[in-house]
């Protein structure tokens, strides 16, 4: 006869198991888009920190995303890099850390967008085996699609099958999309067809708002957006 293992004793086993996962830790700087082949959910009003990694291979999506002072006026705009694909090795229950090259603080937002180098320390002051792959994706402007009917380049999308677990990690190009040469001045004017913009990725939306409206604007609506939370 098979003897069956207690319950009290499969609790202890599953809290064990859990206990080896390892954490990978990234600033506000940073964001997350994808692991292993599935998108990371996060927004401009809830920064994700930090993710949970089993033993094991993983691949982790991310990018750099900061705000700014505008070079010629006194607003604020979003520097974004492309996203990079990190390769990490875990081993062990570790807190790993990553954090831009040259330091917390980027002196240069802007410059360092164009090329992220990253660094990724381990809490015990052990060595981290991992890679970085840059990627060349990049979202068109909000503005833009909306006038012209481009398509919206899912860059979570990509980046999560870019990631998958199965795949390797390589340099990923954004699909092409239908260009315009020229935009007339009555093309601006013309009814927006909103089939057209709903493929806009609702936090770019956001962003382009909030850079179009005045200070007065942005505290009211910060005060309703916290309130939802």
């Amino acid at each position: 006869m098979k003897s069956l293992l207690p319950i009290s004793s499969l609790l202890v086993l599953l809290g064990s198991a859990s206990a080896f996962a390892a954490d990978l830790n990234i600033p506000m700087s940073f964001e997350y888009l994808a692991l292993d082949g599935k998108k990371v959910e996060s927004s401009v009003f809830n920064h994700k920190s930090s993710l949970e990694l089993t033993p094991g291979t993983h691949k982790i999506a991310i990018r750099y995303h900061e705000m700014v002072e505008d070079d010629f006026s006194d607003s604020q705009t979003f520097v974004k890099s492309a996203p990079f694909i990190v390769t990490l090795d875990v081993d062990g229950d570790y807190q790993y850390y990553l954090q831009a090259a040259e330091g917390k603080v980027v002196k240069k937002p802007k410059v360092y967008a164009q090329n992220p180098l990253i660094k990724l320390t381990r809490g015990d002051k052990g060595d981290v085996n991992f890679q970085v792959v840059n990627t060349n994706l990049e979202e068109e402007s909000f503005v833009s699609r909306l006038f012209s009917g481009n398509q919206a380049v899912d860059v979570s999308g990509t980046a999560a099958a870019a990631t998958g677990a199965a795949g390797a990690v390589v340099a990923v190009a954004p699909a092409p999309v239908a260009t315009s040469a020229t935009v007339s001045a009555t093309s601006l004017t013309a009814p927006v067809d909103t089939s057209k913009a709903t493929a806009a990725n609702p936090q770019q939306m956001l962003q382009y708002w909030w850079l179009q409206a005045d200070e007065k604007t942005r505290k009211e609506f910060m005060s309703w957006a916290i309130s939802q939370l």
